[in-house]
């Protein structure tokens, strides 16, 4: 469609044209064949009643020789948790579980683990929603330095750009200001002796040299001091600037002047310390320019500009997913689609709003994201100063997908995951939840990237910096949106992705549901458990934090952290290994803390548990040459990197799960290789444990029994070791952020008609993954949670029979 600002017309008679450009593709759009992709439930035929049954939710999702079908899964045939129905229904019985698989909250549930809601719940129908296609209008155009939100008719604007229409330009510094001793300030990580882009606080090489857009970052660009002792490392002189990175002279280590092909024939030397760290540029020396990563790469509507997707005309969102009253109902995405839409022929033209009306066919729950302003999410992308931050993915020279081992990727799966899901509505008055998309994984990695995020004025304390970003978020809710009072936020998600999960949540928040990978229920840790300094929150005054805990297994979730697909222990199915060829007993692999050779030199780090668990059973010997006291050929405890990481724990029976500095990602690795969890850490929640039964599947070793966790794990029978790798065997996909490697298989299938090898194989399981399982106990919580009896009971149409519905929520 051409742009509408190419017109020499009034935006009145755009909107009018783009309503009948609308009704025509609309028209169209009812010539073809009904999309089957829109039954996002392939339920079987039920009786309607109340009795135990397996539902479904597929959406095709595999690779067919090479090729990705179109339709992404949400789930598979007989895929998915089975919940029961809450006690207070005694008009229904539901069989009991022989082995008390799973529970939640005290209902029964079947005995299978791994199934999709039982019963009433898994007799969900598709009801029609009606979703508004807005059309307000941003101030001029916002300026092209920005994305208007049609919804709200406000801009959201690039990095270095401000202001209503996104017209003023702002000059973000990369140094802190200069004096005698620092005459580049002191250091940030943005600090820079080239050229500095103040619209993103990022430091190049610049005009003059040959490659002028090759980073110089950080310590790239200055003098670095060689170890002072055999034991030291080389220091960087943050006063002092390297001049010999213009170099141009070959047996000089320069930089930005280098030509990649005789660098690479050892032709030139260069600076080692510099790197390719900014997204968008590959290779050694930046060479090559690729793919920037963007929110679920602007979904075919837009362009990545380093972490900001600038989205075509017609299309606005974090994503470029929504579409506007200016776009063909041909071009919707599959959440939107088959729509039925109506033209109001009322339309005010003069006016700066025209909605069009679309009836899709959904199922509940509902979740309505908020577009937030960029600062809470694509400014946070935009401006990082290291590829690898706070991201699931990069790209190589070829465009292929690069999956980052970076735990905190699992915020980024989540919030893309959502944002194309058949469960999202536009439509606030007909959501369910609410989910607040606030990039917190961003500001964990970004806190000390360059000026003007004001760390000053809290103290150096990210906790702090945090906090305060959720609270403008929740300000800004607050003023734009009508719905956080309607249930006091009740119904709102908040993703916290930091190593102690929502410890620095602002007070008022609190109320909703938060996602957590850390859920520390105070009970016994009444404290900042972590170990580094910045992110300690017991400093936070109760006044901005309040007295809440770190998590309430009442309202929220712990959700499992980011594990990059490993393509061999998929290939060798390590989570399947039969316990006959799990000859280890128990296996750690990690950080044990100052005893050992490069560990964490605090004494709080892990809380002193992996300590604990290393002093008696330790594998290796530590600075001192010991072993553990209790030492044993099948117990393995040991600080010492593997390459085989992920077969040793196929090779064992029991895997330790302790914290690191806050949460880690062993819980993960443990079921993703089938081996049976073994959690030591008092009062803090692991993943879905306040859902499911984890004596099904895990041991809970309480910390002082320490001494006593060899004798327990051998006092195992093995009908018991069997039952819970059986049952790790059934649950771990639940572990595994599947849909969005799927998503991203469509996209590079879409793009480049090819299919990784990881998408391949990854498109060949079908049990429910981490979003699939979210989604089901969002649809439990929706009509058991105790808070919804307590608000006006909604008269929102379920999708359920009514015996399945208690009389207050009729």
């Amino acid at each position: 469609m051409m742009p509408v600002q190419k017109w020499k017309c009034s935006w009145s008679l755009a909107v009018f044209i783009a309503s009948i450009v609308a009704l025509v593709s609309i028209i169209c759009l009812f010539k073809s064949p009904v999309d089957n992709s829109l039954y996002y439930f392939r339920v079987s035929q039920v009786p309607s009643s109340c009795d135990a049954l397996n539902g479904s939710l597929s959406e095709g999702g595999n690779v067919v020789n090479g090729s990705i079908n179109s339709n992404r899964s949400v789930g598979a045939d007989n895929s998915s948790i089975e919940f029961g129905q809450p006690a207070n229904l005694s008009d229904v019985q539901f069989p009991p579980d022989l082995h008390n698989a799973v529970v939640y909250r005290g209902a029964p549930w079947k005995a299978n683990v791994g199934r999709w809601l039982s019963s009433c719940n898994a007799n969900t129908k598709t009801i029609s929603i009606v979703e508004q296609i807005s059309g307000k209008i941003c101030r001029n155009e916002c300026s092209n330095q920005g994305i208007c939100n049609h919804e709200l008719g406000q801009c959201r604007c690039f990095h270095g750009f401000s202001g209503d229409d996104c017209s003023e330009k702002l000059q973000l510094s990369c140094n802190y200001p200069a004096s005698e001793e620092l005459p580049y300030g002191k250091w940030v990580v943005s600090i820079c002796p080239a050229h500095c882009d103040t619209t993103r606080a990022m430091c190049f090489c610049g005009e003059g040299t040959k490659y002028p857009n090759r980073p110089a970052a950080e310590t790239c660009g200055f003098v670095i001091n060689p170890p002072s002792g055999p034991a030291e490392f080389p220091v960087t002189n943050w006063s002092r600037a390297d001049s010999n990175i213009f170099t141009k002279n070959k047996s000089i280590a320069g930089w930005c002047n280098v030509d990649p092909s005789e660098a690479y024939n050892s032709d030139v030397l260069y600076k080692e310390e510099c790197d390719c760290k900014y997204d968008g540029l590959f290779g050694r020396f930046c060479e090559v320019p690729v793919l920037s990563t963007c929110i679920n790469q602007c979904s075919g509507h837009g362009h990545c500009r380093g972490g900001f997707c600038q989205c075509d005309n017609g299309w606005y969102g974090v994503d470029c997913s929504v579409p506007s009253v200016l776009t063909s109902t041909m071009e919707w995405p599959k959440w939107l689609r088959p729509a039925q839409v109506s033209v109001p022929d009322n339309a005010e033209l003069a006016g700066t709003l025209v909605n069009l009306s679309a009836v899709v066919g959904k199922r509940r729950p509902l979740i309505y994201v908020y577009d937030l302003p960029s600062e809470f999410n694509s400014l946070l992308l935009e401006g990082r100063h290291f590829k690898l931050e706070c991201v699931n993915r990069i790209y190589d020279h070829r465009n292929a997908t690069l999956w980052t081992d970076h735990l905190y990727g699992a915020q980024m799966a989540l919030y893309e995951s959502l944002l194309a899901s058949p469960y999202r509505t536009l439509n606030g008055e007909e959501a369910d939840y609410f989910f607040v998309p606030v990039l917190d994984s961003c500001i964990i990695t970004r806190a000390d990237d360059a000026p003007h995020f004001n760390m000053e004025e809290h103290q150096g304390l990210r906790s702090s910096f945090t906090l305060e970003m959720y609270k403008r978020a929740y300000e800004h809710i607050i003023e734009k949106y009508p719905y956080w009072n309607r249930s006091s936020g009740r119904d709102h998600i908040w993703s916290f992705s930091w190593d102690e999960g929502a410890c620095y949540a602002p007070k008022e928040i609190w109320n909703s549901m938060m996602l957590v990978h850390w859920g520390n229920t105070n009970s016994k840790y009444n404290h900042s458990t972590t170990a580094y300094w910045a992110d300690n929150w017991d400093e936070i005054s109760s006044d901005r934090r309040g007295n809440h805990p770190c998590f309430d297994p009442d309202k929220d979730l712990v959700l499992p952290a980011w594990k990059q697909p490993d393509e061999s222990s998929l290939r060798s199915k390590l989570w399947d290994r039969p316990r006959e060829d799990r000859k280890t007993l128990f296996y750690f692999n990690g950080n044990l803390g100052p005893a050992y050779i490069k560990g964490r030199p605090e004494d709080t780090y892990s809380m002193g548990i992996r300590q604990r668990v290393a002093e008696e059973f330790g594998s290796s010997p530590n600075k001192e040459g010991k072993l553990g006291k209790q030492h044993a050929e099948d117990v393995i405890v040991t600080p010492l990197r593997t390459d085989h990481y992920h077969e040793e724990l196929a090779s064992s029976i029991f895997c330790g799960v302790m914290p690191g500095d806050g949460w880690s990602g062993r819980m993960e690795d443990c079921i993703l290789q089938g081996c049976i969890p073994v959690v030591i850490q008092d009062g803090i929640f692991l993943p879905y444990e306040n859902v499911l039964n984890y004596d099904s599947f895990a041991v809970r070793i309480r910390e002082e029994e320490i001494p006593n966790l060899i004798k327990i794990l051998r006092g195992f029978n093995e009908t018991e070791i069997e039952f819970r790798l059986s049952n790790v065997r059934s649950i771990w996909q639940r572990f595994l952020y599947r849909d969005s490697f799927l998503l991203e298989a469509e996209r590079q299938w879409s793009t480049f008609g090819h299919a990784d090898d990881w998408a391949v194989k990854l498109s060949q399981l079908h049990e429910d993954d981490v979003i699939a399982t979210f989604i089901q106990i969002l649809h439990y919580k929706l009509y058991n949670d105790p808070w919804r009896e307590q608000v006006i009971p909604s008269k929102k149409e379920s999708g359920l029979p009514a015996k399945c519905i208690s009389k207050a929520q009729r």
